[in-house]
């Protein structure tokens, strides 16, 4: 059985995980992953083969709860060098950067938002490898 292959990135108050062999994991693997992440209150994109978790965890920490839930993986840490700093001018979170939304609330506006940030938010969501 082949392991799930994970790779963390750590943004402001959230963090994404991308599965790299997602097409050469079992359907019952991918079922565990997806278990996995919704007791955490996460979100899979599987268009991305990303699934995204709204809470702040370190590495090691990611590492060991991957550990402890029983899912057979190796983790690798992806650190972001560069990154948007351009402010929201709407909604509820007008005047925050938009490196400090959390990646549902992006991937939620690369699905819902057509305005004049629409750039900005593609950049962020590359950025962030989503």
């Amino acid at each position: 059985m082949q392991k799930a292959h994970f790779i963390f990135t750590q943004h402001g108050n959230s963090l994404s995980v991308y599965v790299e062999n997602l097409e050469q994991l079992t359907v019952e693997q991918i079922q565990q992953i997806e278990d996995f992440v919704q007791k955490r209150k996460g979100f899979f994109d599987f268009d991305t083969y990303t699934f995204v978790l709204q809470k702040r965890l370190e590495f090691h920490e990611f590492v060991s709860l991957v550990s402890h839930a029983g899912i057979p993986s190796e983790c690798q840490e992806k650190v972001l060098l560069t990154q948007t700093h351009e402010r929201i001018d709407f909604g509820k979170y007008k005047g925050l950067h938009y490196n400090q939304l959390s990646d549902a609330y992006l991937l939620w506006l690369k699905n819902n938002y057509t305005g004049k940030d629409r750039s900005i938010i593609e950049l962020e969501l590359r950025y962030r490898s989503l």
